[in-house]
């Protein structure tokens, strides 16, 4: 097993090596953001169906994450990375070749579980190889926002072609993506410390806060690669637009990783109060503005500024509130309640869609993604608690 000395030797290629998986991975999942539901629409399924397909990805991910923090205690979090390149190159292969119910189900299932394996992979993989977790996250979400601001537009453009011809070229590139995970520096899995506290992880302060943080980019991004394009071609947008307007949200939220990849202290709970609101009235004006283009990108810029902010922030701050053999654990954690999330709002728009406007619909569950905001006066408390020093570990007897 490498030793850390080793890791230390070898910071560039690790670090190129990480930037290379990022991107690819992220390029392809932003191309069938897009493509996937666009081929379910002209394939004949139903708006309901739609959100239904979509939410199946979402529980595929939330059942993988919540296996996760055991999971990286025996196999490293290299592994993980390199076998979430290998499943979302099925995954797309899978529906480029037929979009029919069963491929449909099995390849939105294998791309959920690819999206669990590398998103906790590599944000863990990320805070243990850096000095500053929000720094190391942001570094993660700056290069994956680019990969999913590239590969909306790239979707759009194929799309005028065939949607298959689109989820073929997202295969390929996760299949090229493979190959820069197997030069990533090989850290031992986590052993988890000796005086660890009792009870759920996700139930410590600081950790819930990241965990409510993650509903919010969660429930954004569910709505993002589902109802939002839907949205918008219900408004007759073109593919080319839907593309591009899915782009300015992801280019926003790389902003929003930005104004926060330096936050300390005090702006931490900033960051996290404005990101929910921002992210939850965002997405409520997308709908009633779709047919409006420039209204509709301003109100994705808000929503994505917001979703970029939070997805940063919030495993950052539960990773730091834990021992650094458990951080696999909280950041596990977060990504569970990021992954209930990304099920629940797609789902929760389906059902609502039966009985109001689409517009109606999201706007309502647009209420989930600003509830964490709730959370922030807990954040200042823990903040606080945090700066005055921590406490003791629990002893026996």
């Amino acid at each position: 097993m490498t030793s850390p000395s080793a890791h230390n030797r070898r910071p560039l290629r690790d670090r190129l090596a990480s930037i290379g998986a990022t991107a690819g991975f992220s390029l392809s999942l932003g191309i069938a953001t897009v493509a996937v539901p666009l081929l379910a629409v002209r394939s004949g399924y139903s708006g309901t169906e739609v959100g239904i397909l979509t939410a199946l990805s979402a529980l595929a991910q939330m059942a993988t994450r919540i296996c996760m923090g055991v999971a990286m205690r025996r196999l490293p979090d290299w592994m993980f990375i390199a076998a979430s390149t290998v499943l979302l190159t099925g995954s797309c292969a899978l529906l480029a070749f037929s979009a029919t119910l069963v491929p449909f189900v099995v390849a939105q299932v294998l791309q959920g579980i690819a999206r669990a394996f590398f998103w906790t992979g590599s944000q863990t993989h990320a805070v243990r190889v850096s000095s500053s977790s929000v720094g190391a996250l942001a570094s993660v979400n700056l290069f994956s926002a680019g990969g999913l601001l590239g590969g909306p537009a790239l979707a759009g453009f194929l799309i005028e072609s065939s949607a298959n011809l689109a989820l073929a070229v997202g295969a390929g590139i996760a299949a090229v993506a493979i190959l820069p995970t197997l030069l990533l520096a090989r850290l031992p899995p986590f052993a988890p410390p000796e005086d660890r506290h009792p009870g759920r992880i996700w139930r410590r302060p600081g950790v819930d806060v990241g965990c409510w943080a993650g509903v919010t980019a969660g429930a954004w991004r569910g709505l993002l690669s589902s109802y939002i394009p839907v949205a918008l071609e219900a408004a007759r947008q073109s593919p080319s637009m839907i593309g591009l307007l899915i782009s300015i949200a992801n280019a926003a939220s790389i902003a929003g990783v930005g104004l926060v990849s330096r936050a300390r202290g005090p702006w931490l709970a900033r960051a996290h109060a404005l990101g929910a609101l921002a992210a939850g009235l965002g997405t409520a004006a997308v709908a009633p503005f779709a047919s409006l283009a420039w209204m509709a990108g301003v109100a994705l810029t808000v929503s994505g500024l917001g979703a970029g902010a939070l997805q940063t922030v919030g495993p950052a701050i539960a990773a730091d509130a834990v021992h650094p053999q458990e951080r696999g654990d909280a950041i596990a954690a977060a990504g569970t309640f990021r992954a209930g999330a990304l099920f629940a709002a797609p789902l929760a728009v389906a059902g609502l869609v039966l009985v109001m406007p689409l517009a109606t619909a999201m706007g309502a569950v647009s209420l989930l993604i600003a509830a964490p905001a709730a959370y922030t006066r807990r954040l200042h408390r823990h903040l606080a608690h945090s700066a005055a020093g921590p406490d003791p570990p629990p002893t026996a007897g």
